[in-house]
Order: C-alpha cells, then structure tokens, then sequence
C-alpha cells in the first residue's frame, strides 16, 4: 500500500501564528521507550546480489556496506533481518531450504543439510558482525511445504498441527547451524505476514494458531541452549497486528514466551501502540510504487520526506523500540534504500536512504526517546539521549517555508551543538544552522527538510 505523502502544514505559512510564541520543550530528564535499534533484510538472495551475484565488484561492494553499516560513512543500522529457507524457485525471491524432504514423518528424524551460505546471508552477517551490528532477526516466511496443508511453500496454507514440533526443531536448527558460522540469533520468529497470502512463500496463522504453537516453540528454544528470544507475529499491518498481541497477552504460557512484539505497516500507519508491555518492534516496511525514486519531497509517497516522517510517526505514536526497513538493497523499481546495478558495477543511492540514516546514524542501540511538548503542527519533533550521554534531537519541517524555532532544553546544556540538514540536495550535510543560550535551544529550519541537531 502506497504511503501518503507528508503534507505542509497551512498554518505554517503565517507570518506569525500564535503557536510560535509557545516554544517547544524537551525534556531530557525522562525516560520513555528505549531504542533497540534500526535495521533492514536481505533476504531472498538480495545478499547474493550484494556479494557480486549480478556483478557488484569487491571496491563497490565494500562501498555499500559501508553505507548501510558504517557509524562513520554510512547509516550506522544495527539490526540485520535474516529470511529462514523457501524453496520457491521465484528470481530473486529463493531462499535454501535445510530440510529440503520428508523425512518420513513428523517423527521420522529429519536430515538437515547446510550450505554456510544462505542465500549470501551467512557472508553478510559475518560483515556486519565486523562493523559492531549485535542483533541478528531470523523469521521464517514459510514452513517446509510437506508440514503445510497446501503443501506448498507459497500461497498460504497453514502448518499442520501434527508437525508443529517438528518445525520447532527445524527453527532452532536453523539457529544452531548459524551459531556454529559464529553469529547467534538474538530474535528468532516462526511466521512473516501470517495474515495475508502470498504468491510467493508464506504461510497462515490465525492468533489462535499461533499462541498454540508458540506452546511448542517456546519450550525447545529454552531447552536447546541458545541464547534466542522469541518475536511474534509480523502481521502485514500494525493494526492486525493487535489481534495477535491481545492473545498473547491472555495466554500466560505464550506470553512466557515472547519477548518482542513485531508488527508491519503496510495495511496502514502505526496509529496505535501494540497493547504489551514487551519491546514491539516496526519489523518491515517499504512504500508502494512502481519505479525507482531518488527524490526527497516530490509527493510520491515513497520519497525521502515520507520515510522520515513515518520513522517519527511509528517512534511516537507507535511506540515502537526499533524500525526494521525493507530492503537495504536490491535491483530495478526497487523501493529499496540503494538501488545495484542489474548487471554492473555500480548501485544507485535514494533519499530514503539518507531519512533512515539520519536517525539510525546519531540514535544507537539503548538509547532512550525522551519527552517533547510542541505547539506548532508544521514541526514534528522527536529527541532521544544515548547510553553515552549524546542527545539527539530530529525535526522535519513540513512547511513550504523556513522556520525559526527556539527549544527549551531541559536536562543539561551544550555551547556547541552540531546541526545536520537533510533535505533535496543535503544529505545529513553538516550546517550553522543551531546555537544555544543557557538552556534555550534556537534552530533555523529549512523548508521541507529534516534537521538532526546532536547535542554532546
């Protein structure tokens, strides 16, 4: 579903509305969500594509990497989202399976087999290993087609009861085949978008159906060893999502199981928080379109401006403790943050790339949101102070105008605050564009564009 784009706000275009007189606070001092981080996938053999598959060489391979991974160069993004085997034979959208046939039954002992590669997901998690990323998601899009109703790994169907522990162990088989590589799985789900049918690999799950497998999946991770945490459910829209998350809830085994809350967005804004006290994690979602875009604010719905105002929107309205963005890289009319060449040497970076960097870059794993109040609707402000003591503070002015606006910071000062400015032709470009007085913060805001102020 296609994003809306982010409209001005008219009350922006006053000279001098009465809202400015009422300067925007933030608050330091408190404590809301903390943030787990930002992430993407390259699931799918898109990993296989970044590794050179379509003939991206190692210099501009290392380039990309470096723009999704490195705190320095790049995005700094410290969630890497890994798909578990489909078998499907769709371009581009094939994942090995570890148990590619019947064993005999759902008690017959199962005859996994391992690649070490993954579909180049097993490379890529080793680099990005190497550039400090500490969370790595695994989530099945489908069981193996002989434990499925429809058997087959696309178009739905639902698992079938009898081999429900049997895909318990084939999860966490998955899991220990990745340890053994020396990446562990922090978070480990059993169904991608269990809401809705894909021609491609998916599988159904009523919340129902999943709280009773989560009866079975729950026990063999803890008695296996790792380390894992269970995620549920990653229903394609935020608001399906509840659905899943109030079952859980009622249920005390399975909420002894789930340690995070996954939801997507595609049906729909994150327009409520889930209904948990757990982490709840944005874990997928890119707009709708049909051709590649690098553009900021051209209206489109998936534009630079849309991604940024929907990473605001899913951390406040939402509550959400991390935002997964689909896909970090990948070919053609891709919504994709960076666009390979298909086949080449060379990839292609969008807006969208540079809204997630500006938040995932200067916000780190740990931090906490922290309060805002703010009188003026063509100013979305959101602020966040890190783990270690750097505070950061996001505002995208949606005016067609440029702002001028003072905050009142509360919880420490700086003398020397940094100012970055995202907009058409900025890419977290720094700017003298901040300046502080004791404990008031004043900002020139560009129009249409988001400024990230960092505060050390």
């Amino acid at each position: 579903m296609q994003a809306a784009a982010v409209p001005a706000s008219p009350a922006a275009e006053l000279v001098q509305p009465a809202f400015a007189r009422e300067r925007p606070t933030v608050d330091f001092r408190t404590d809301l969500q903390t943030i787990d981080g930002f992430g993407f996938s390259m699931a799918f053999q898109r990993a296989d594509l970044l590794h050179g598959a379509r003939g991206l060489g190692p210099a501009k391979r290392r380039e990309v990497l470096d723009l999704l991974l490195s705190r320095e160069k790049g995005a700094g993004l410290s969630i890497l989202r890994l798909g578990i085997g489909s078998s499907t034979d769709r371009v581009y959208d094939h994942m090995p399976t570890i148990l590619p046939a019947d064993p005999g039954g759902p008690d017959a002992t199962p005859a996994y087999v391992w690649d070490g590669w993954d579909g180049g997901q097993v490379w890529l998690a080793k680099e990005a290993k190497a550039y400090g990323v500490k969370r790595f998601f695994a989530d099945a899009w489908s069981a193996p087609a002989f434990m499925k109703t429809n058997g087959s790994e696309n178009d739905g169907g639902e698992l079938r009861p009898e081999w429900r522990q049997a895909y318990a162990n084939y999860l966490v088989q998955y899991a220990k085949f990745y340890r053994q590589e020396g990446i562990a799985i922090t978070d480990l789900g059993f169904t991608n978008e269990p809401d809705w049918t894909a021609t491609y690999a998916s599988m159904r799950f009523t919340p129902q159906q999943a709280v009773d497998f989560l009866k079975v999946l729950g026990p063999t991770v803890r008695a296996s060893g790792l380390r894992t945490q269970l995620v549920c459910c990653d229903a394609a829209g935020w608001d399906r999502q509840v659905a899943y998350t109030e079952v859980i809830e009622a249920d005390p085994e399975a909420d002894k199981a789930v340690r995070t809350v996954t939801g997507h967005r595609y049906s729909g804004p994150t327009d409520v928080p889930q209904p948990t006290d757990k982490r709840v994690w944005m874990s997928e979602w890119s707009p709708d379109g049909t051709t590649w875009n690098e553009n900021w604010d051209d209206g489109s719905g998936y534009d630079g401006l849309t991604v940024a105002a929907d990473i605001q929107n899913t951390l406040t309205v939402g509550n959400a403790n991390a935002y997964v963005y689909w896909t970090g890289a990948s070919l053609g009319a891709t919504r994709g943050l960076i666009q390979l060449a298909n086949p080449g040497d060379d990839y292609r970076v969008s807006k969208r790339y540079w809204a997630l960097a500006a938040f995932s870059r200067f916000i780190r794993p740990g931090a906490v949101r922290v309060p805002v109040t703010n009188a003026d609707p063509a100013l979305r402000i959101t602020a966040f102070r890190n783990t270690d003591g750097r505070r950061v503070i996001e505002i995208l002015n949606t005016a067609t105008t440029e702002r001028s606006a003072e905050l009142s910071l509360r919880g420490g000062q700086d003398r020397h605050p940094d100012g970055y400015v995202t907009d058409e032709t900025r890419s977290i470009t720094p700017a003298d564009i901040v300046s502080t007085h004791g404990a008031t913060l004043t900002a020139k805001l560009a129009p249409r564009a988001l400024t990230t102020i960092v505060l050390d």
